[in-house]
């Protein structure tokens, strides 16, 4: 009798451990957000944003919000000065980081201007998002207004809108790396590092740099011996959405000693075919030495730390 009861027991609790992992698993799964979800979710911010409505996206309570690299409070900044997307538009989904981007044309009243957003979705809440706003009016690298913005050239040279077939996709991991060759190959200032395609472009805030000679060069990894660039530091791969054939890297291109020419933080979205980097599109700005950037994880504050150069403290004043 003691034996019976303790068999039932036994499969009592058998099916019971069944059942709750069952729904922990279904809990999981419901939680996830696959590619659908992060569209939904990204559109749901986007469309948000252009209300001036924060209330009518899915936000985490402890959401928070950057615009070129500045904390800014809910409602404010781009909440405010965004009204509508532009011609060109491209959203990015990555299910695996739970990571969600938008690259085109925003518009702040009758003005356009070039941006990246990124947003970091958590059980289905958006808990970050960043944007990086090439605005024609802006800092350059040495006086305001030289930043190369051109809306009406990205629209016009708009981002592959495309889906990689699966026997013609690269791993995540090779992606990362390639794109990652990249900015070896600008810290090196040698182009034979970088992983492309010959003749690969180059699109900057919407300006096309490659195939024009001077600075762009021929491609994408031309004409790097020279280039004002000491370290590409504060490397973040934060999106890889494998569909499309797309990599998203943040960083801050820290200049040569001794040189006014403001540091800038990137956004390179980098399109990979066959292992090898194709096309680049860039949104990115120039802060004043005194900003924190990326001022996001793991790199939180300034970039580099420490007091600035008096030649770099001076310029843009």
């Amino acid at each position: 009798m003691e034996f019976q009861v303790a068999a039932r027991l036994r499969r009592f609790l058998l099916c019971l451990l069944w059942f709750v992992a069952g729904a922990a698993n279904t809990f999981a799964a419901d939680a996830r957000c696959d590619r659908a979800c992060l569209r939904t979710t990204l559109d749901q911010y986007l469309n948000a944003v252009i209300k001036h409505d924060p209330s009518a996206a899915p936000l985490f309570a402890g959401f928070r919000q950057t615009e070129n690299a500045i904390v800014v409070r809910l409602g404010t900044g781009a909440w405010k000065t965004i009204t509508a997307l532009g011609k060109a538009q491209r959203r990015y989904l990555d299910p695996v980081s739970g990571q969600a981007g938008y690259f085109g044309i925003v518009e702040e009243g009758a003005i356009p201007s070039v941006a990246t957003l990124r947003l970091n979705v958590e059980d289905r809440r958006i808990t970050e998002a960043e944007w990086v706003i090439a605005r024609k009016e802006a800092w350059g690298p040495n006086a305001p207004g030289g930043g190369l913005v051109d809306p009406d050239n990205l629209a016009a040279n708009p981002p592959p809108d495309r889906t990689v077939p699966k026997d013609a996709r690269s791993s995540r991991d090779v992606m990362v790396a390639v794109a990652n060759s990249y900015f070896d190959g600008l810290s090196t200032h040698d182009g034979s590092i970088i992983m492309h395609e010959p003749g690969c472009t180059r699109i900057e805030n919407g300006t096309t740099m490659t195939g024009r000679g001077g600075r762009g060069g021929t491609d994408c990894a031309a004409n790097l011996e020279q280039i004002n660039i000491a370290l590409v530091a504060a490397r973040r791969y934060p999106l890889v959405d494998e569909e499309a054939g797309v990599v998203l890297g943040m960083v801050v291109f820290v200049r040569k000693p001794g040189t006014a020419t403001r540091r800038n933080l990137l956004t390179e979205w980098f399109f990979i075919d066959r292992d090898k980097i194709r096309t680049i599109y860039a949104a990115m700005f120039f802060p004043p030495p005194e900003a924190p950037v990326p001022n996001w994880p793991p790199y939180d504050g300034n970039w580099p730390i420490g007091n600035p150069t008096p030649a770099a403290a001076t310029a843009g004043r």
